[in-house]
C-alpha cells in the first residue's frame, strides 16, 4: 500500500535550494584556453549501485504487449521497473526515482502503472557498500479527482491510476510546497501532482504544438513534435520551470536545435521565453536538465547508441544569459560519462564500460543527472527493459545509479603534441564523430579532419572526395548514376565524389571502414555514423577537454585545393570562416591548417592568424607545382634552403616519417636525417605522420610477427622518433601514442 511522499522522506531538496546549488567555479567560469600546468576537474567514480533488470515490484502483471528481447518475454508477474528517467534527492540517503511509461508506446504500456519509487542505494565505494538499490516504497500517479477530460485506461475505477498508455512521464522536479511537476512526452504536457501522486489540475499544453500521441490532436492536424521527443528534461529555478524538448521540432530546418522553454508556476502559463540549444550531432537527444543557478542549467545530451557504439553521453553546463556566435546558449563540458576514472576498481570486469581504471555509462538511455553536493554528480539510466544490453550482450541492462566526484587535479605538459589521425581511426571508421570522440578519450590533444567540399559548398570530413571506400554509397541505387571517372591531381579515379552531392544527399549515407581487411574489428561499426560536417567536428573539439583538462585542438587538412578551385568550390575561404565561427581563429586557438600544396598555404597565410602546416611526402611534389611547371620536389623542400622557404609562410613542417628517419634495405630504421634539426634551425616545429600499430606499417624490428595485420610495438617505434626531437606526431592509435609519451 503506497502512502504520501511527505510521510516517508523529508522534503528538503526544494527548487530554491536547487537553484542555489552552484557548480564549482572551475566549471562555471572555465577559461576556454587554459594554460599548461593549470588545474582541471577530473571526474572520478565514487560509488555505484544497481537494481536487477528483472526486479518486479508489487502490483498486477505488466508487459503483456512488450516486445520480447534478450531472452525475456512478458507478461511479468508484477510491475517491471524499466530504469529511472528522473531522480529527486531527499538528503537522507534516499531518492525518489521515476520510471517512464514502461515499454515505449501507448499500445504496449496499458498494464504499466505510472509510479515514483522511493529507493536507497547501498553505494559500492570499492571498500564499503553492497552496491544494491533498495526499493522502499512508491507512490502511484492517479487522477482520482477526475481532472482529465479525455479517457484513460482506468477510466471507470475509483483510483483512476494512470498508466503508460495515458502519459509518458520522463522528467521530474519537486516544488517548494512539495508538489511534483512532471514532464510528459505524449502531449507534450506539464503535469502537476500532489505529493501523494494525485493530479491537481489539467495538463499544461505545450505552446510549440502537439506530438502524434497527443489526445487533443485533431483529425488531419500535423504534429509539430516528433514521436517520443517531448519533455524528457525538466529543471526548476524558483518559480520557473524549464522544460526542454528532447528532439528537434518537426518543422525546424536545423536538425541540431533543441528548444528550452520557461514556465511560470505562479501564473500557470508559459512566459513566451525560449532558448536554443545545439546538440553535438543531429540525432542526439536532451535526456535531462538540472538547475545550478538562476540562469544556468546542466543539460544531459546523449546519442541513441549503446555499448561500444556510443559517442555522446555527456553533461554540459549552459548559461541562459549568454549566447555563442550562432545564437545558441553557450555550453561547457562538465562530464563525459563514457570516460570516468575508476581508481578504486569499482565493479571492474562486470561488463562493458566497467574497467580496472575507467568507468563508462554506455547505455542507450542515459537519462538522469543531478548534483547531490557541489562536488558530486549522480547519474542514472533508463534500461528500456528488456531491450538494452549495453553491458553484457544478450543480457538486459540493470538499472544503475552512480556517484561521480569532480575533483581538481593539475595538468602536466609533456611538450609533444599527440594528434589523432582522422580521429582514432585504428578503432573506429575514420572521419566519424565516433573516431574523433574516441581519439579525445585516448588523450589526443588535436584531432584531424581532412576537408572536402559538397556540391553546395559545405565542408565535410572525408579523407578523399572519392567516397566509395569510406561510405555505403554503392548500396544506394538512387545514386548509381553518380558513379563516374575523374582525374584528380593527375590520378584517374572511378567512383562517387563529394562535389557531386549536396550535403542533404550525403546525409543519407553512412560511413564504413576504409581498410576492412586490415582492421576487421572496425567493420561492425559500418553503417552507423553520419559523414560529419567540419562545423560538427569543430563543435565537438570546442566542447571537449583533453585528458589533461585542456582545450582540444583541430588540424584540418585541405584536400586537393587546386582541383576544388577549378570547380569553383574553393576550400580556403569557407575553412577560415568555419574556424572563425567556432572560435578557432587566432594563433593560440588550438587550430592548425595543413596542406600538401604550397600556393593555398600562402593564400591562407594572408587570410588567417591560425598556424599553418606544410605537409611533405617521401616522394613527388606539390600538385600546384606540377600545374605551374615548378620543378621542385618534396625532397627539395626539406633541404636547409627549402625549410627556410617554408618558414616564410608556415609554422610547421609535417613529414612522412621515413623523411625523418629512413629505413634501411632490410626494413629496419636507419639513422635520423638532418631534417628535424634543420627545421628547428629555420624556426619550424616538426610533425611526423603516420604511426599505425599494424605490422605492415612498421619497421621490421618493431613487428610482432610475419602477419601484416597483427599488432606490433608501436610504442617502441614512436619513442625512437621522440628521441630524435619530434614536436608532434599523427597516429591512428592515440592510446598507444599516449603510452609512448608517458
Amino acid at each position: 500500500m503506497s502512502t504520501p511522499m511527505r510521510t516517508r522522506a523529508a522534503r528538503v531538496v526544494a527548487a530554491a535550494a536547487a537553484a542555489s546549488l552552484l557548480l564549482p567555479a572551475a566549471i562555471a567560469v572555465a577559461d576556454p584556453r587554459q594554460g599548461s600546468g593549470s588545474s582541471f576537474l577530473a571526474p572520478t567514480l565514487a560509488g555505484r549501485a544497481t537494481l536487477s533488470a528483472d526486479y518486479l515490484a508489487e502490483g498486477p502483471p505488466s508487459g503483456a504487449a512488450a516486445s520480447p528481447a534478450n531472452g525475456r518475454q512478458g507478461p511479468w508477474d508484477g510491475q517491471v521497473i524499466p530504469g529511472f528517467s528522473a531522480v529527486v534527492e531527499n538528503n537522507n540517503g534516499t531518492y525518489w526515482a521515476q520510471p517512464d511509461n514502461g515499454f515505449g508506446a501507448k499500445g504496449n504500456s496499458a498494464d504499466f502503472l505510472l509510479r515514483n519509487y522511493l529507493v536507497r542505494p547501498q553505494w559500492d565505494t570499492g571498500s564499503t557498500g553492497s552496491g544494491e538499490i533498495q526499493v522502499l516504497d512508491y507512490i502511484e500517479y492517479n487522477d482520482r479527482n477526475d481532472v482529465l477530460d479525455f479517457d484513460i485506461v482506468n477510466e471507470d475505477t475509483d483510483e483512476r491510476l494512470l498508466t503508460g498508455a495515458d502519459f509518458d512521464i520522463e522528467s521530474l522536479v519537486r516544488a517548494n510546497d512539495g508538489t511534483l511537476w512532471v514532464g510528459d512526452e505524449f502531449g507534450p504536457f506539464l503535469l502537476h501532482f500532489d505529493d501523494d501522486g494525485t493530479l491537481l489540475e489539467p495538463p499544461y499544453e505545450f505552446p510549440g504544438g502537439k506530438s502524434p500521441a497527443n489526445p487533443y490532436l485533431e483529425p488531419g492536424e500535423t504534429p509539430t513534435v516528433a514521436s517520443s521527443s517531448g519533455f524528457e528534461a525538466l529543471a526548476s529555478s524558483g518559480r520557473y520551470l524549464y522544460p526542454v524538448v528532447e528532439g528537434k521540432l518537426v518543422n525546424d530546418s536545423d536538425a541540431r536545435r533543441r528548444w528550452i522553454y520557461q514556465f511560470d508556476t505562479r501564473r500557470g502559463e508559459y512566459t513566451g521565453k525560449r532558448w536554443a540549444y545545439q546538440t553535438d550531432q543531429e540525432g542526439d537527444a536532451v535526456g535531462d536538465a538540472f538547475s545550478t543557478g538562476s540562469d544556468s542549467l546542466l543539460i544531459l545530451e546523449r546519442d541513441n547508441f549503446e555499448g561500444d557504439q556510443s559517442v555522446t553521453k555527456r553533461v554540459y553546463e549552459i548559461d541562459l544569459s549568454s549566447k555563442d556566435r550562432d545564437g545558441y546558449v553557450r555550453k561547457e563540458l562538465v562530464l563525459d560519462a563514457l570516460h570516468v576514472e575508476n581508481p578504486r576498481g569499482i565493479d571492474a570486469g562486470e561488463g562493458y564500460g566497467l574497467g580496472e581504471d575507467t568507468f563508462a555509462l554506455p547505455v542507450q538511455s542515459f537519462e538522469t543527472v543531478l548534483f547531490v553536493d557541489k562536488d558530486t554528480l549522480l547519474i542514472a539510466n533508463d534500461n528500456n527493459y528488456p531491450g538494452n544490453d549495453a553491458r553484457i550482450t544478450g543480457t538486459p541492462d540493470d538499472t544503475e545509479m552512480a556517484l561521480v566526484d569532480l575533483k581538481k587535479t593539475r595538468a602536466v605538459d609533456d611538450g609533444v603534441t599527440l594528434i589523432g589521425h582522422r580521429g582514432a581511426s585504428g578503432y573506429r571508421p575514420e572521419h566519424t564523430l565516433a573516431a574523433y570522440e574516441l581519439a579525445i578519450a585516448q588523450c589526443a590533444e588535436v584531432i584531424e579532419p581532412d576537408v572536402v567540399s559538397t556540391k553546395d559548398g559545405v565542408l565535410v570530413a572525408r579523407h578523399e572526395n572519392e567516397i566509395s571506400g569510406t561510405t555505403d554509397v554503392a548500396n544506394h541505387p538512387e545514386f548509381a548514376d553518380r558513379r563516374t571517372t575523374k582525374v584528380i591531381d593527375d590520378v584517374e579515379m572511378t567512383g562517387w565524389f563529394t562535389e557531386d552531392f549536396t550535403l542533404a544527399e550525403l546525409r543519407t549515407l553512412r560511413a564504413k571502414e576504409r581498410l576492412p581487411a586490415v582492421r576487421p574489428q572496425n567493420v561492425p561499426f559500418d553503417g552507423l555514423y553520419l559523414i560529419p560536417t567540419l562545423d560538427e567536428v569543430l563543435d565537438l573539439a570546442r566542447h571537449s577537454k583533453t585528458c589533461d583538462g585542456q582545450p582540444v585542438g583541430v588540424a584540418p587538412e585541405t584536400k586537393h585545393p587546386s582541383y576544388f578551385d577549378s570547380l569553383g568550390l574553393s576550400l580556403e575561404e569557407p575553412l577560415v570562416a568555419e574556424l572563425g565561427r567556432n572560435g578557432f581563429d587566432s594563433a593560440r586557438s588550438g587550430a592548425m591548417i595543413q596542406s600538401f600544396e604550397v600556393g593555398n598555404l600562402k593564400q591562407l597565410n594572408r587570410l588567417t592568424d591560425v598556424p599553418l602546416v606544410q605537409l611533405v611526402s617521401n616522394s613527388g611534389q606539390p600538385y600546384d607545382f606540377t600545374l605551374s611547371g615548378d620543378p621542385r620536389t618534396y625532397a627539395d623542400m626539406v633541404t636547409r634552403r627549402g625549410l627556410r622557404e617554408i618558414a616564410r609562410y608556415s609554422d610547421y613542417v609535417s613529414a612522412e616519417k621515413t623523411v625523418l628517419i629512413p629505413r634501411e634495405a632490410d626494413g629496419t630504421l636507419g639513422e635520423p636525417t638532418p631534417v628535424i634539426d634543420d627545421a628547428h634551425a629555420a624556426g619550424l616545429d616538426v610533425v611526423a605522420w603516420t604511426f599505425r600499430r599494424e605490422n605492415q606499417f612498421m619497421p621490421v624490428e618493431f613487428r610482432s610477427s610475419s602477419d601484416p595485420n597483427a599488432v606490433g610495438d608501436l610504442v617502441g617505434e614512436i619513442q625512437v622518433y621522440l628521441d630524435a626531437g619530434l614536436d608532434a606526431f599523427f597516429t591512428d592509435n592515440p592510446d598507444l601514442g599516449d603510452i609512448a609519451l608517458s
